[in-house]
């Protein structure tokens, strides 16, 4: 907050203005706008990853250009499949919030420089383990896992619980880890901080850390339905009366409310993986 004052302030108030004015023109307008921010924060994700876990490595520009391509591509070509060969069983967010466009003859091309990207990037891995005698774990991990989700969550099955686990779960499982492993490194061993603090992020309090995200999320879902979808009342221990009857401004205002936490993650997570201060690491690492 002392750094980022003002971008931590402006860009929630930001996110609520959008939310609420492309809700009150248009809910599908509120859908297509949230899913391909979500897109594009999802794929640069994986950039950043791939990046911070190639900031030691002593290779030439020429491969860390074949890795960029390939993360890329990892993701990418998925979602140009999942555009090309339109509806699938399952959504981004809700039905519609994707553009479809009618080019599947496209596919078999976007396909063919798809595999060859693997390949390429496969055969430069060898390369150097051959001439190195090693390998960068993490970033194999990071890239080779990215292939494996995003081809089989979206391109391989066409269902909405592969896609789920494979993309969304797997996607919030690093931050989890990385803001604990922040705050471990930071307050448990600060006396300044409060204790509570210093134990949520102690070994001890690793379960109540998950525990703690668990109950904000179970809040946050359960004033989704009771405002807007209706469908799992009984899941939340709702009764019937909860249901909220909005409409119009009111129920864009409310959306608006509900979509801070994600628009704001979304537009912070560019900040966290600009391409400058990224170069800036690999730079000072190596």
């Amino acid at each position: 907050m002392k750094k980022r004052r003002s971008l931590l302030i402006t860009i929630p108030l930001l996110s609520f203005v959008i939310a609420v004015l492309a809700y009150s023109i248009a809910p599908a307008l509120f859908w297509h706008i949230l899913a391909y921010m979500a897109v594009f924060h999802f794929i640069r994700q994986q950039y950043g990853f791939m990046r911070i876990y190639s900031r030691a490595e002593n290779r030439p520009p020429w491969s860390r250009t074949i890795d960029t391509i390939c993360i890329y591509s990892a993701t990418v070509y998925p979602i140009a499949y999942w555009h090309l060969s339109g509806p699938k069983n399952f959504n981004w967010f809700v039905d519609g919030d994707f553009f479809y466009l009618p080019f599947d003859q496209l596919i078999p091309y976007f396909a063919v420089v798809y595999y060859l990207v693997l390949v390429v990037w496969v055969l430069k891995e060898i390369f150097f383990f051959e001439r190195q005698r090693s390998l960068n774990i993490p970033k194999v991990g990071i890239i080779g896992g990215s292939i494996l989700s995003w081809y089989f969550g979206i391109v391989y099955y066409n269902g909405d619980m592969a896609f789920t686990l494979l993309n969304i779960v797997s996607h919030g499982i690093p931050y989890i880890a990385l803001i604990w492993w922040y705050g471990n490194k930071n307050y448990q061993q600060t006396k300044t901080y409060p204790s509570a603090l210093r134990n949520l992020f102690s070994a001890k309090g690793l379960f109540f850390f998950i525990g703690f995200l668990f109950v904000f999320a179970f809040i946050e879902e359960g004033l989704w339905d009771i405002s807007l979808w209706k469908e799992h009342a009984s899941v939340f221990g709702m009764p019937a009366s909860w249901q909220l009857s909005l409409q119009g401004p009111s129920l864009a205002i409310v959306v608006g409310l509900l979509t801070i936490p994600q628009m704001t993650h979304y537009m912070l997570d560019g900040f966290i993986w600009r391409k400058s201060e990224l170069k800036s690491q690999n730079a000072t690492s190596s």
